[in-house]
């Protein structure tokens, strides 16, 4: 999931005056195979939509809770405006630019690569046992897990123009995060490949980061 291009290649629907981009591959027979190449639309909208979900609850409880304490400071006759000034807070003080930053993570990245990357597990691995569950999950872990922190965090400060400080970053954060990761992602893993099919893992995938993502804002706020 490091690079769009070379993971995966954007196909969109042509007539049919327009052929569709297809890559020929020799099989072990002789026989020429054409391979189409098509972009996963509804696993990468469904990882947009969740990732813009988990950002949008992880600003809104930042924003809450920080109104909520410097409320407490308030007299009794301003508790009633204060209560409004915190809705409107909800709305006006919305990092849109931020949303946009996951929201487009989500369907470039994450939505995509993780869809692949799924195919790939089930392709070499295509036996539901539990040998293959176990080693699914640790090849997540140890593979998609890191390939994800890296490619966020690199996708974060790209569009924060920070990229100079992308090393001291993942020296500060990484480590933490993944194993903070292993605690959560860890059964969710195996339910993921053990119980939702290939199709509906990304969602599966994408609904339990938002579940992750509220954890990380929870932690980070103490």
């Amino acid at each position: 999931m490091d690079a769009i291009g070379g993971f995966w290649k954007w196909n969109p629907l042509l007539g049919k005056s327009k052929p569709s981009r297809r890559r020929r591959i020799e099989s072990n027979s002789g026989s020429i195979v054409e391979a189409s190449y098509r972009f996963p639309l509804k696993q990468a909208v469904t990882a947009a939509s969740l990732a813009l979900t988990g950002d949008t609850i992880a600003q809104l409880r930042d924003r809450w809770s920080k109104a909520k304490e410097a409320s407490k400071h308030q007299s009794a006759s301003d508790a009633d405006t204060a209560t409004q000034d915190i809705l409107w807070r909800q709305i006006s003080e919305h990092d849109w630019l931020r949303a946009l930053r996951m929201t487009s993570y989500g369907f470039l990245l994450y939505g995509p690569g993780s869809y692949s990357w799924y195919q790939c597990l089930d392709h070499f691995l295509p036996k539901p046992t539990v040998q293959n569950v176990m080693l699914k999950v640790l090849l997540n872990q140890i593979v998609l897990g890191p390939c994800v922190i890296a490619v966020i965090f690199a996708w974060n400060n790209l569009w924060l123009k920070k990229l100079p400080e992308l090393p001291g970053k993942y020296k500060r954060d990484a480590l933490p995060t993944l194993l903070y990761g292993f605690r959560f992602w860890i059964p969710v893993s195996v339910i993921n490949f053990w119980v939702v099919p290939l199709q509906a893992r990304v969602a599966f995938m994408s609904m339990g980061s938002i579940f992750w993502n509220f954890y990380l804002s929870s932690s980070m706020s103490k």
